[in-house]
C-alpha cells in the first residue's frame, strides 16, 4: 500500500534507507569514480595467484638444515659404501650424495625466489622444476655411468636412500604450524 507524504508515511522502508546510507558511507573504500563519472569497484579480494610472499623463507632454513644433516651423515654413508663396493662404491656414494644435496638446494632456491614474485610462478616452478631436476639427476648419472670409478648400484642406492632418509629425518624438525613456519623453535633448558 503506497501512502502519500501528506498522510505522514514515507514511501520507502527505513531499513532500506539505513542500508543505502551505510553503502554510501563505505563506498569510498570499495569503489572509485572514473573520469566519465561511472563507478568502478576495486578488487577487494585479489586472486591468490596474484599474491606474493614478502616474509622470511622457511624453505631456505629447512634446506640448510637438510644439508647440515647430509654432511653429518656423509662419512658414515661413504664408509659403508667403501666396505660393500670398494673405492668405486665410495666415490659413487660421494657423487650421489652431492647430487642429492644440490637437488635440495636447487629446489629451495626455486621456491624461495619465485614465491617473492608470485604464488602462480612458485607453483609452476615447483611443478616444472621437479621435472627439470629429475632430468638433471638422470643426466648426471648418464654422463658418468661408464666411468671406472662408478658403481651404479651404489650410486642408485645412495640417490634413493639419501633423498628419502634426509626427508624423513627432517620431518621430525619441521614445524607444521603457521605460527612457526620452517623449523620447530628450540626450547631452552633451564637448570
Amino acid at each position: 500500500m503506497v501512502h502519500d507524504r501528506d498522510g505522514g508515511r514515507s514511501n520507502s522502508c527505513p531499513i532500506l534507507e539505513a542500508l543505502l546510507r551505510l553503502q554510501r558511507a563505505d563506498e569510498s573504500v570499495r569503489s572509485t569514480t572514473t573520469r566519465s563519472g561511472a563507478r568502478q569497484m576495486n578488487n577487494v579480494n585479489p586472486s591468490v595467484l596474484a599474491m606474493r610472499d614478502t616474509g622470511p623463507s622457511p624453505e631456505a632454513q629447512i634446506t640448510r638444515d637438510i644439508v647440515k644433516r647430509g654432511i653429518f651423515v656423509a662419512p658414515v654413508l661413504i664408509a659403508v659404501s667403501a666396505l660393500l663396493w670398494g673405492s668405486s662404491g665410495a666415490w659413487s656414494s660421494a657423487y650421489g650424495l652431492g647430487l642429492v644435496l644440490c637437488n635440495f638446494m636447487i629446489a629451495a632456491g626455486l621456491v624461495a625466489t619465485t614465491a617473492r614474485i608470485s604464488y602462480a610462478l612458485m607453483m609452476a616452478a615447483t611443478m616444472f622444476g621437479y621435472i627439470l631436476r629429475l632430468g638433471l639427476i638422470a643426466l648426471a648419472v648418464m654422463l658418468v655411468r661408464n666411468e671406472p670409478w662408478v658403481d651404479l648400484l651404489a650410486l642408485g642406492l645412495t640417490l634413493i636412500i639419501t633423498h628419502l632418509g634426509l626427508l624423513f629425518w627432517e620431518m621430525r624438525f619441521v614445524s607444521a604450524t603457521l605460527a612457526f613456519p620452517g623449523l620447530k623453535p628450540v626450547m631452552e633448558r633451564t637448570n
